[in-house]
């Protein structure tokens, strides 16, 4: 990792912690914007630990990304968790065979970048 790319993740980290810290709740509950200012930390806490040791420069590219569009879909919408897909079901292919394959790689395509992380970590 270049020096460049170490400041650029260490102050991603330091703007989500200071997101937290500054996080009020949407419907303004104490209790609430307690345990979304929780789930901010923990998130990045377990992301950024997971990430740590990762060197390859695109991949480092392609996490950074997923965490500055995490952060800006989570203050546009003001809600710290990862916004749903809606997929359609893949109800409609055979069980095996090139079908479930295609569906399924169709699936992992479209999946957007601010849930690649997310579903690893829960």
């Amino acid at each position: 990792m270049t020096p460049a790319t170490r400041q650029e993740v260490l102050g991603l980290y330091r703007k989500v912690l200071q997101i937290a810290k500054n996080w009020q709740s949407a419907s303004g509950q104490i209790e609430e914007t307690v345990r979304e200012r929780e789930y901010i930390r923990n998130e990045a806490r377990t992301l950024f630990r997971k990430n740590k040791n990762v060197t390859d420069p695109k991949l480092i590219k392609q996490c950074i990304e997923e965490c500055e569009a995490r952060i800006e879909i989570g203050l546009h919408y003001n809600i710290p968790y990862p916004r749903p897909i809606h997929l359609p079901p893949m109800g409609l292919a055979h069980k095996q065979g090139r079908t479930l394959r295609h569906q399924e790689k169709l699936r992992k395509i479209s999946k957007p970048i601010y849930l690649k992380s997310h579903d690893e970590v829960s």
